[in-house]
């Protein structure tokens, strides 16, 4: 079976998959940076332990990872700790099966379900790594491949 092309545009294809799972949470990163009381009373009314410290965390994570995302650095580890963050917020923030409003329950199930399949991108960026369009390549970290400098 072929690989349909993907070969030739592996490293381009992993760019704009970091891109795509970045601003999500980039947007959303912003949102709490900029509104940081209504974050912690969206954590409160979700009835999140410690809502300010998970409020503070969230932030961090979301937008300050997001930016690392983007530009390759330290990809693994960042595709596993959003992974553990999409599960955690699914579990805290989107509890669909608690609720009774129709409305209610419907977006929460496509919250929960919509982390648990940011879940699977993440260990597939975790496998393969940031590529070559990243910092993590630039400076030979983490078995990104190295750059060439010259033709072979």
């Amino acid at each position: 079976m072929t690989d349909l092309g993907s070969g030739r545009i592996k490293d381009e294809a992993l760019l704009i998959a970091r891109i795509f799972l970045a601003v999500l949470f980039l947007v959303f990163g912003w949102g709490k940076l900029t509104d940081y009381p209504g974050t912690v009373a969206y954590m409160m009314s979700v009835g999140a332990p410690l809502p300010s410290v998970l409020a503070r965390l969230a932030m961090v994570i979301e937008f300050f990872g997001g930016i690392g995302l983007v530009l390759g650095i330290c990809v693994r580890p960042l595709a596993l700790l959003y992974a553990l963050f999409c599960l955690v917020a699914g579990l805290i923030g989107h509890r669909y099966w608690t609720l009774t409003g129709e409305y209610e329950y419907f977006m929460n199930k496509i919250n929960f379900y919509k982390n648990i399949s940011l879940m699977g991108g993440f260990f597939l960026l975790y496998v393969t790594g940031a590529g070559k369009y990243s910092i993590d390549a630039m400076l030979g970290l983490a078995g990104a491949p190295p750059r060439r400098t010259r033709a072979p």
